[in-house]
């Protein structure tokens, strides 16, 4: 089975995907790195994850695709901090597209939003909102304690071991000072793979 994994990240949601050949696409080189270190067979490709979907999403069998969820998360409001910012309408451009011309399974996952979503999730699984073409049932994976609020070096090995994604150092996603950040984006291996398993029912 082909497979497109997209914003793939450090790649949490793909570790327990088996008997396929995924394509993965990330922006930012030091994250991509880390994926490769942990997925060396997967072919990555650093680039534009929405214009790969769009020139390429005929191409594969499967299709997860992960936008980013900063301007839809509930922190937005949350923040003491001047936040004038658009939502990114490049999650319900990617719905749409797979909706209405994608012929194999598909899921779009992001964050449960601050706003009532403009397309209802197929399914809601933690923090997660998830669009998809095929049935998600229900699945839990408890966060660990301060998950939102971890930020130390300390706390972002905990995470690495919560997650089983490990690298050397830290990663910090744009110009984000916090080490936990990269792995807070992860979705939970044992949740990717119950989404995954369930494209195959």
């Amino acid at each position: 089975m082909k497979v497109l994994n997209l914003y793939s990240g450090l790649g949490g949601n793909r570790k327990y995907w088996d008997d396929t050949q995924v394509t993965s696409v990330e922006n930012d080189p030091k994250i991509a790195e880390a994926y490769r270190k942990n997925f060396p067979k997967d072919d990555l490709i650093i680039g534009d994850a929405h214009d790969f979907l769009l020139k390429n999403y005929d191409k594969f069998d499967f299709i997860w695709s992960s936008p980013p969820c900063q301007s839809h998360s509930r922190m937005r409001k949350a923040t003491r901090h001047d936040v004038r910012k658009y939502v990114d309408m490049n999650l319900y451009q990617e719905i749409l597209l797979l909706q209405h011309f994608f012929k194999g399974k598909w899921v779009v996952e992001n964050v449960k939003p601050y706003y009532e979503p403009l397309i209802k999730p197929t399914a809601t699984l933690g923090r997660h909102s998830f669009w998809s073409n095929f049935k998600i049932p229900e699945f839990s994976i408890p966060s660990p304690q301060g998950f939102i609020t971890n930020g130390t070096v300390k706390e972002s090995e905990k995470l690495k071991e919560w997650l089983g994604i490990h690298y050397e150092g830290n990663i910090y996603y744009g110009k984000n000072h916090d080490p936990c950040q990269v792995l807070r984006n992860c979705v939970h291996p044992h949740l990717g793979y119950h989404i995954y398993k369930n494209i195959k029912l």
